[in-house]
């Protein structure tokens, strides 16, 4: 029997989990812009620990994918959805050590909020056939997704606002907040099955020989690549846009850098309707010369600075008001909004097609393993954008630069992903 209050309850404490992760994220990074900003850490610092944290949620991702399936496929959903935010409450109250003991422990407590994460993203989609008629299934799949991507938008933004505004204590009585009324909300959620037949080693054990079968996938295989690089190239900007905000634009604040993320998921969204308005399933013809206009305009983000748009914009502000360099970007903003903007519709257009045809070229009968796949080498993409991002503060290159070298991956990447036609 389908509980009638379940799926409110799951919309509204997925979006209250998904606002809470990206908020205390950013509450972690925003203390570096302060701490940089009061001459406590240096820019090479704030870029080596900003890239560290950032990347400690996708770990857990990767390394207890398995171990999630498994745990969410043997045991009721509705206590993995109690078990991931209680995870996720722990890991924050770990996190708010740190006010007395150094800030060593908030990547501790965030990587045990990742690992809340994890277990709390197999749940919240498998759930929902359990909770809801079969014809209700892609409206409600969507619906979780949108609340998702408007959790990820507002939370960066909200828990940039917090830290630039409240002390960490307060920030971190904001986000205990969050989490806990997003575990009360599952609390009332009425109990799903249980499946005692699943096994770990034969669940584990499937899961890899579907990874494996698609990875040798002639065309399926070379999407799943794809779709992967579009989250290196996502997860990589959304790193360096603090350094580079800071550095280049001459940002002022958390709250202004985390608009710089906005706009590139605006861009996105955009990108992602016109996709699916244009693009036939399963028609992939114009992937590869979406990824090469991506690399374009990642160079031409790099160009932002050698071309000295910044300056630029100082220098005209200041011949009209003599203090004007906190308002430089009155004059560069708008223009890298638009760029950043159009930067993500090339992204949208690039990676939908390739989503589609994953889903729809897929076995039926194994789509969520192969959803369960391509998370996983979704996840591992970001970890390599994290170690991409630390090479190059290792060897000394600019927060520019990076975009340089980003595009630099993607263009040897592209190159490489001709995709086969597809038999249908």
């Amino acid at each position: 029997m389908k509980s009638n209050r379940n799926y409110p309850l799951l919309l509204a404490s997925q979006f209250l989990g998904a606002f809470g992760d990206n908020a205390i994220l950013a509450v972690i990074v925003g203390q570096l812009t302060l701490m940089q900003k009061a001459g406590q850490i240096s820019q090479e610092e704030l870029r080596q620990r900003g890239t560290i944290y950032t990347s400690i949620l996708f770990i857990p991702y990767v390394l207890l994918a398995p171990l999630a399936g498994f745990l969410n496929d043997r045991h009721a959903k509705t206590s993995w959805l109690r078990g991931g935010n209680l995870l996720k409450l722990l890991g924050t109250a770990v996190c708010a050590l740190s006010i007395w003991y150094g800030y060593t422990w908030q990547g501790i407590g965030y990587f045990i909020v990742g690992i809340g994460s994890t277990m709390y993203g197999p749940a919240k989609y498998g759930i929902l056939p359990e909770i809801l008629p079969r014809e209700k299934l892609v409206k409600a799949n969507g619906m979780v997704e949108l609340l998702t991507l408007l959790a990820i938008l507002f939370g960066a933004i909200g828990g940039s606002v917090i830290v630039d505004r409240l002390p960490v204590s307060a920030c971190y009585g904001v986000l205990l907040g969050i989490f806990a009324s997003s575990l009360a909300l599952n609390l009332f959620m009425t109990r799903t099955p249980s499946n005692p037949n699943v096994h770990l080693a034969a669940s584990v054990g499937e899961f890899f020989r579907h990874f494996g079968g698609l990875l040798r996938a002639p065309r399926l295989g070379k999407v799943l690549v794809g779709t992967a690089l579009f989250w290196v190239c996502g997860a990589a900007m959304k790193i360096n846009f603090q350094p580079w905000g800071l550095d280049v634009l001459k940002l002022p604040d958390n709250t202004q850098i985390a608009l710089l993320g906005l706009w590139l998921s605006v861009g996105v969204m955009i990108g992602s309707i016109a996709a699916g308005k244009f693009y036939r399933v399963s028609d992939l013809r114009h992937s590869r010369w979406f990824g090469f206009a991506l690399a374009a305009m990642l160079l031409v983000v790099f160009a932002v600075a050698p071309l000295g748009l910044g300056e630029m914009g100082r220098h005209v502000i200041e011949s009209a008001k003599p203090d004007g360099t906190k308002s430089v970007t009155l004059v560069v903003l708008p223009l890298v909004m638009l760029l950043l903007a159009a930067t993500g519709v090339v992204a949208g257009l690039f990676l939908i097609p390739l989503n589609a045809a994953l889903q729809a070229e897929s076995d039926p009968s194994k789509l969520g393993k192969t959803i369960a796949v391509q998370n996983f080498t979704d996840n591992c993409g970001m970890i390599l954008a994290g170690l991409l991002v630390f090479a190059c503060v290792q060897l000394h290159l600019s927060s520019s630069q990076v975009f340089l070298a980003l595009a630099g991956l993607v263009i040897v990447v592209v190159a490489w992903l001709r995709i086969p036609k597809s038999e249908a």
